[in-house]
């Protein structure tokens, strides 16, 4: 069974940082590309990031680009987000996604199958 489990949200100050991270697992973990998606209170779900199963291919949403980090330990089955400059329009829940694919990092939420239950993270001052 598929599990990804989310940790390091919270409350942070405008200009702060946080890092998440999703431990992955029931499944190979370094075989697949992984995102982070994120959804803001009363909006749909926005992708984020993702990085491909070997690290060598990362994207990121024009929205967080120069300021979101994504990362994986293939090791210890963990997917990481370091998050700086934090705005309030940053304040959502993540989640962490598994795609089906190895190598592309799409960008369209449809094609993560797996999330897991979310970290909530704030911005506000």
């Amino acid at each position: 069974e598929v599990q990804l489990v989310e940790s390091g949200g919270g409350l942070v100050q405008p200009g702060g940082s946080l890092r998440l991270s999703c431990a992955a697992s029931g499944f190979t973990f370094s075989s697949y590309v992984m995102s982070w998606v994120r959804q803001a209170p009363g909006k749909g779900l926005e992708w984020v990031s993702g990085i491909s199963s070997r690290s060598g291919s990362t994207r990121y949403a024009d929205s967080v680009k120069g300021r979101f980090t994504i990362s994986r330990d293939n090791a210890k089955n963990t997917l990481y987000l370091q998050m700086n400059s934090l705005k309030p329009e940053d304040t959502a829940v993540y989640y962490c996604a598994k795609s089906n694919s190895g190598a592309y990092v799409s960008s369209r939420v449809e094609e993560y199958s797996y999330r897991g239950q979310g970290t909530q993270v704030t911005v506000s001052s």
